[in-house]
């Protein structure tokens, strides 16, 4: 699966497209010379007239090259405060998560030479509030958010939270975040715009007028083209065209002595196919995951200098249920369901290198299941393939079997309509898998794509579809897990720290679950306002609610979740080395955060 972000469609104003400086050798590429070449995983399609802009969704920032911030997340298991320095040298938090204080490298600069200081850390955070950031959000009664944002000295600044509604996560939503140079941004922000904030937290019309305004800037923002990419990280944007971006070495980097190329090619790309094609032929240093069958994974291995290395990705893929619509209203047809697709199968023709088969449905990824539930995982229902099993489900539900095939309890016909973006194709090939399964088991199925991922979540959204599939089980944070199955998906929102929930079809509950589980063993719970809790729940306190949701969402099944991601990243050898090694807690960060950490190294 290509990792996409939703992109909106925004017209992207001219980016800097000057020759090559003096010395950079573009011709060198793969096999000669120190040019790192790889493409941009979250997203495929180079737009040379787009800005370099961190926060454009096809803006020429490449996180971790040129886009910085203040921070680069771990892939821990359970913490999601862990951290490696970006920006931010180092950091305390508050033991209460009331505030986190950010010591910016005392060494970092811009490209153009100047220092990276304070107020470009804190013009950074006024932009983060024009664009929705999770701490900085302006939301009326969002959890996690800053209260104040202070200037300590030249090197150092107090981010405070918000209180009223407080987040474990407080940490984690300042850290990630782009840092961007003052003396380039600052003109996005009016002189006006720290009191119109101070106005937008109050309330009455006065502040919704702020919120307004703040939100109006935020689009400024998003179309704003810096004349130059002037970048505090170890590379600077020299040029973009519709087939490639050349990005070269940033001498002022305050690293830039452990960082071994001179620069940095992104290569431009469609879809899967192109990227094995670059993988197979060597051409590649490093991608980022991308879906490939068997024969295409045996094919890149093939290659000389091919290397892989695989490790922890708390994400999974659930094929979730639009209960709004019949029959799968009916949790014994969920079940049925369950019990009848072989997800060893699945896996195996969808995601054989890049997934390892769900060991049940639980909502969490397996591998940091046992240290959220510990032997709570083995009393849940595996929903092992069996046919039986399946067949006393679909009666109990009342579908009629008839001349070999499973019909409506009115007679009618039933078709499992399944859904997915055409760009993924381990989601297309796992349907159609499950397709083949189903229809071999007299359950008639068909699958129907849909032209790209922006298009499928807002069909989603509209509760077009009967099932799709949802990513799941996002961790680390507890909250973070359970909010895809039990979030406003499903019809639960939190604001203020007070949990509603919308009728299906309403506020983009698409999902249609019941609001309240009869659970077995535990009794009636409302999982919306379970997983709620676990926003400011210590890990101790998180760990007896993430059981019990556990079992909610074995027994209830909104979603059955099919295969857990392996991280897996293409690596090659035969010009760079020192990759991290397997099970590295940096692999779900790029190739560039790497070389900020003194990684990678030229090939000698």
């Amino acid at each position: 699966m290509k990792r996409l972000a939703a992109v909106v469609a925004l017209l992207g104003l001219a980016t800097t497209t000057a020759a090559c400086s003096a010395g950079t050798d573009d011709s060198a590429g793969p096999g000669g010379g120190r040019i790192f070449t790889t493409i941009d995983a979250s997203r495929p399609g180079l737009d040379a007239s787009a800005p370099a802009n961190p926060w454009n969704p096809k803006g020429n920032s490449f996180l971790g090259y040129n886009g910085m911030k203040l921070a680069w997340v771990k892939n821990d298991l359970t913490d999601p405060n862990q951290f490696y320095p970006g920006i931010a040298a180092s950091w305390d938090i508050a033991p209460d998560n009331s505030s986190i204080t950010l010591h910016i490298q005392p060494d970092a600069k811009w490209s153009d030479g100047k220092p990276v200081t304070a107020e470009d850390v804190r013009t950074s955070i006024g932009i983060a509030y024009t664009t929705g950031s999770t701490a900085f959000a302006i939301t009326p009664g969002a959890a996690g958010t800053a209260a104040d944002i202070t200037i300590v000295n030249d090197k150092t600044v107090k981010i405070t939270q918000d209180m009223k509604n407080p987040s474990v996560k407080f940490a984690r939503g300042v850290l990630d975040n782009w840092v961007v140079p003052a003396h380039i941004w600052g003109s996005v922000l009016p002189a006006t715009f720290w009191e119109t904030l101070k106005t937008s937290r109050g309330e009455g019309a006065a502040a919704d007028k702020a919120r307004q305004e703040i939100l109006a800037i935020g689009q400024k923002v998003l179309a704003f083209s810096p004349p130059k990419d002037v970048s505090a990280g170890p590379f600077t944007l020299e040029r973009v065209n519709p087939g490639e971006a050349l990005l070269v070495k940033n001498k002022y980097f305050y690293n830039a002595k452990n960082v071994a190329p001179t620069a940095v090619k992104f290569l431009n790309y469609n879809g899967n196919e192109q990227v094995w094609n670059y993988l197979s032929a060597g051409k590649l240093d490093y991608s980022g995951f991308v879906a490939a069958p068997t024969d295409v994974m045996n094919r890149i291995k093939k290659a000389p200098g091919s290397h892989v290395i695989t490790g922890f990705s708390p994400v999974a893929v659930g094929m979730a249920f639009n209960q709004s619509k019949k029959p799968y209203d009916n949790v014994h047809v969920r079940r049925g369901l369950a019990y009848l697709i072989d997800r060893a199968q699945v896996t195996k023709v969808a995601s054989p290198d890049g997934g390892t088969p769900s060991l049940t449905t639980s909502g969490i990824h397996q591998v940091p299941a046992k240290a959220w539930i510990g032997d709570e995982l083995n009393r849940l229902d595996p929903y092992n393939h069996d046919v039986a099993k399946a067949d006393a489900e679909f009666a109990e539900a009342g579908l009629k079997k008839q001349n070999g095939k499973w019909l409506l309890p009115d007679g009618k016909p039933w078709t499992v309509t399944m859904t997915a973006p055409s760009g993924f194709s381990d989601w297309v090939a796992a349907q159609e898998n499950i397709k083949s399964q189903l229809i071999d088991a007299g359950v008639n199925a068909q699958v129907i794509t849909v032209a790209d991922y922006p298009v499928y979540l807002q069909g989603l959204s509209d509760g077009q579809y009967d099932v799709g599939f949802w990513l799941m089980a996002l961790g680390p944070a507890p909250y973070d897990i359970f909010q895809r199955l039990y979030g406003a998906s499903n019809g639960w929102t939190n604001v203020a720290g007070r949990v509603t929930h919308s009728a299906p079809g309403k506020g983009g509950n698409w999902m249609g679950g019941p609001e309240e589980i009869d659970v077995k063993g535990v009794g009636r719970v409302n999982p919306g306002e379970l997983t709620a809790e676990l926003n400011s729940a210590s890990p101790e306190e998180a760990k007896p609610i993430m059981a019990k949701l556990a079992m909610a969402s074995n027994q209830d099944l909104p979603a059955i979740q099919l295969w857990d991601y392996v991280n897996t990243t293409f690596t090659n050898t035969s010009r760079f080395t020192d990759w991290p090694p397997n099970d590295s807690d940096m692999l779900r960060l790029p190739a560039g955060v790497w070389m900020q950490l003194g990684m990678v190294k030229v090939k000698q």
